[in-house]
């Protein structure tokens, strides 16, 4: 599964997941900042990836919809990129298994 970062968060992460997550994008680096959340949505469905974002709005919709895609919601509040890093790579084991999940659609961290 790959993973797509929203808008709200650092492309940064990129370097910083890259290992344990192999497969990881930015909105940015793929010219979507400017678009809506259905189109991220609807991008990350499409394309096989998993919305990692810190917002709540995407819960809504996944719960409507169900997935494709999975939604993982950092619910961390304001934090420097390296701790958005550190909580998402204690969690490496957690996020694989709710991405391997048949049924669930959301997963909310930490």
């Amino acid at each position: 599964m790959k993973l797509l970062l929203d808008q709200n968060l650092s492309r940064k992460l990129i370097g910083m997941l890259a290992n344990e997550f192999p497969n990881i994008e930015h909105v940015l680096n793929l010219g979507m900042e400017k678009k809506e959340d259905t189109d991220i949505w609807d991008f990350a469905a499409s394309n096989g990836y998993a919305i990692v974002s810190k917002d709540k709005d995407f819960y809504q919709r996944s719960v409507a919809t169900g997935h494709p895609p999975k939604v993982i919601h950092l619910h961390i509040g304001n934090c420097c990129v390296k701790e958005t890093a550190k909580i998402l790579l204690a969690r490496t084991g957690h996020i694989r298994d709710f991405l391997s999940h048949k049924t669930k659609s959301y997963l909310i961290m930490p």
